[in-house]
């Protein structure tokens, strides 16, 4: 590629390990000018064994492809190449040790057909892949100057702050510095590392330590990251070597991992230091600040450097096995972690041997989320290997399609803590599970054949974790209130029978996160519901729904008073209230004391007024659909009387479904919305007048509004206008001024776009 090769440019950042490259090419991927240049953008991770397949499934899923016909190669380089086929795109390989021309040849298939100027950037430690790549330009990438070398030693070690009184701390650090040979990465873990330690004699030590003094193994480590890792607490030593078992590039959950730890006893509550999860982030928290870990664009998720990883898989050496690609590795009998991101059944052979097996774990690795198709190849021979494992702690099957096999008989592992089934075809669980006493984590996200859980799940005394997202669970056990040491449970389905009510939430007392209350028409006593409890619950998220009955005969007082006692925390930021049959909504959804980010109200019929929606200072993003008895949008939803700027975080307002609504009061006109962006209204046929004027949107969308004469919002700043069924819209008859970027899409029905 390059010159001659195609339209695709291929620009190499070649240095050695920890020098900076990937946080180089992140600046250049996250840079604006390269967002607006290039209509697609993917990011990934390369292996020491280039794997082709792999690499083009994770761009193939960065650039949201359909779903492949079928789980080959050639699929997904077909659609690669109809997603590409003359567009623009820049795609980022990190850490690439290919040298094999025919499988860079392979790999760049799908990206013969895009527009001219496309952009690949690598980084690589060696100059031989930017020439098999055909860079057109490689970039050498320098160790840091010292000067620069010292400022960033001192924005660790420091905190960027005055090094102290003792000048000894500057002369000792600059010799530690010098002998990090200009590398940033070995320089921000030992700045970190010393950065908890104020003695001069503890400095000295580390800079007269012997491990300066050892030589780079064949893995490439560097004496620096051994020395932060040499002098790490024993626990914090523990939890990271056990990051070993990560693939290179892979985007750590910091919730799943401190799970993990939890399941293998690596983590030790008291009354002093809180509940084990807490422990758990503080051991994460001390490792992050030490520079282990580096945050990713994923919310909650970070990575491991490269070279920090081989530091991990040399201090656990034999103990781990990561089996990455498709070839066999040799299992040895004292394996005791074992890891891969795809099931071959050649390479598991051997697993029989490792009696002493603790930990085995499927990675999706971010390729393809779902079953993997291949794997229906595999026999249930191969899971009755796991029930003579006695000593497992920790099982991940993710994305597997034959595990009944070994569920049915799981009861034998009776040492197990940690089990993940998501994205798996399991269609019912066992009842001996419940037998199972040492649980602490069940997953079960997407496991959309699942319909029911079994009936003496309260057994499992010692859960934390029952993770139920996007599962169709038709039923809650009873008296899951017993399981008081629940931290997450996404799911509760509310029945009319003692032991099912929503009092059995109560208990609960340390559950956090994401909850979804289901099946609220069986709440019926309002005591019931207030003993439930969630004002003193730590949840971020919170649905609540109500089946959709037609011709329900509700009665409206007792669903205000249920949706009065479901209050949450003032923490929470995302709420969605779906099917509710009161005529009004209860005062805590106005009080300005609520932190919502995001909210969602959908199919409310019964409701006449909408609550003082404006009064919520944090709301950024609001939807409004299917209240059939509201005609005018008015006062009511700023928040009648108040002093304060209505919705003044409000960035996307939706509005949909309103078939009686006829006008928006805009009373406060010019004082409200101030940082309103997007507006989406659709299927209002109702609406005639008038939208407010005020607003400085850079997107706007109205669908099936037949009837809407008014003029448009001022529009300087518009970027994007699309109109669909909208017959008696001029927009002649405006002042409207679209933006010279703007595009207009989908204006059908309308008289005039001039």
């Amino acid at each position: 590629m390059g010159g001659n090769q195609g339209p695709v440019d291929v620009i190499a950042i070649v240095g050695m390990g920890g020098v900076g490259k990937t946080t180089l090419a992140h600046l250049v991927y996250e840079d604006q000018r390269m967002k607006n240049k290039f209509q697609h953008r993917a990011w990934a991770c390369a292996s020491e064994e280039f794997d082709v397949v792999q690499a083009t499934k994770a761009i193939h899923q960065e650039l949201n492809c359909s779903t492949a016909k079928s789980d080959d190669l050639t699929s997904y380089q077909c659609q690669l190449n109809e997603k590409l086929m003359g567009k623009s795109f820049f795609l980022v390989l990190d850490d690439v040790w290919n040298e094999n021309r025919q499988i860079w040849e392979a790999f760049r298939t799908p990206f013969k057909d895009a527009a001219q100027g496309s952009k690949i950037l690598i980084t690589t430690r060696y100059i031989k892949v930017a020439e098999v790549m055909h860079s057109s330009l490689t970039y050498p990438l320098k160790p840091l100057q010292v000067e620069d070398c010292w400022k960033l030693f001192v924005k660790h070690a420091f905190n960027g702050q005055h090094h102290g009184e003792d000048k000894n701390f500057e002369s000792i650090g600059r010799q530690i510095v010098e002998r990090c040979q200009g590398l940033p990465l070995a320089i921000k873990t030992l700045g970190s590392l010393l950065y908890t330690e104020h003695s001069c004699q503890y400095w000295d030590k580390i800079l007269h330590s012997d491990i300066w003094n050892l030589s780079e193994d064949d893995s490439n480590i560097i004496p620096s990251l051994r020395l932060s890792y040499h002098y790490l607490p024993s626990n914090l030593k523990c939890c990271f070597a056990y990051c070993s078992i990560f693939p290179k590039g892979y985007v750590i959950d910091k919730d799943v991992l401190i799970q993990l730890w939890m399941a293998e006893g690596l983590l030790h509550s008291n009354q002093t230091r809180g509940s084990i999860e807490e422990v758990g982030k503080e051991i994460f928290n001390s490792l992050k600040s030490r520079s282990f870990f580096e945050a990713s664009k994923e919310g909650n998720k970070y990575i491991m450097h490269d070279l920090l990883n081989d530091l991990a898989k040399s201090v656990m050496g034999k103990f781990c096995l990561r089996l990455e690609g498709d070839w066999a590795q040799e299992i040895s009998r004292e394996t005791r972690y074992i890891s891969f991101p795809t099931y071959d059944i050649n390479n598991l052979k051997d697993i029989s041997l490792c009696h002493q097996l603790r930990c085995f774990l499927k990675f999706q690795n971010g390729f393809v989320k779902g079953p993997t198709r291949h794997y229906k190849q595999e026999k249930d021979k191969l899971f009755s290997v796991f029930l003579h494992l006695k000593y497992m702690r920790a099982l991940s099957l993710n994305g597997s399609c034959n595990v009944e096999g070994l569920i049915n008989n799981i009861n034998n592992l009776k040492h197990l803590r940690y089990l993940d089934l998501s994205e798996s075809r399991i269609m019912k669980l066992p009842d001996s599970i419940c037998s199972m006493i040492n649980l602490q984590t069940l997953k079960l996200k997407n496991c959309s054949l699942l319909r029911k859980l079994p009936s003496k799940l309260y057994k499992l005394i010692n859960l934390h974790h029952l993770d139920l997202e996007n599962c169709v669970i038709e039923k809650t056990p009873k008296f899951m209130g017993q399981l008081k040491h629940l931290r997450t449970m996404t799911h509760f389905a509310v029945r009319k029978h003692e032991g099912y009510d929503l009092k059995e939430l109560g208990s609960l007392n340390h559950l956090r996160g994401t909850l979804t209350i289901l099946n609220l028409e069986n709440a019926s006593d309002p005591m019931n519901v207030q003993e439930a409890n969630l004002k003193e619950k730590h949840l971020d998220k919170l649905d609540l729904k109500w089946r959709w009955i037609p011709d329900r005969k509700v009665p409206q007082e007792q669903e205000e008073c249920i949706l009065k006692a479901l209050k949450p925390s003032y923490n929470l930021k995302l709420l969605f209230i779906e099917c509710y049959g009161g005529v009004r909504f209860p005062d805590w959804l106005g009080d300005p004391h609520l932190n919502l980010v995001s909210l969602c109200l959908l199919s409310c019929t019964f409701c006449v007024n909408l609550p003082p929606l404006g009064q919520l200072p944090f709301l950024e993003k609001l939807s409004i659909g299917g209240f059939d008895r509201i005609t005018v949008i008015g006062p009511e939803f700023y928040g009648s009387g108040s002093s304060t700027t209505p919705f003044q975080s409000l960035s996307q307002l939706s509005i949909c479904e309103m078939k009686q609504w006829e006008e928006w009061n805009i009373s406060y006109e010019g004082a409200s919305f101030p940082r309103l962006q997007e507006l989406f209204i659709c299927d209002c046929p109702k609406l005639k007048m008038p939208l407010p004027q005020h607003l400085h949107l850079k997107r706007l969308e109205i669908h099936e509004c037949p009837n809407l004469k008014t003029p448009f919002p001022k529009a300087s700043t518009m970027e994007e206008l699309c109109l669909q069924d909208c017959g008696k819209l001029s927009v002649r008859q405006t002042s409207m001024v679209l933006d010279g970027s703007a595009s207009t899409s989908s204006c059908s029905g309308i008289e005039s776009l001039a």
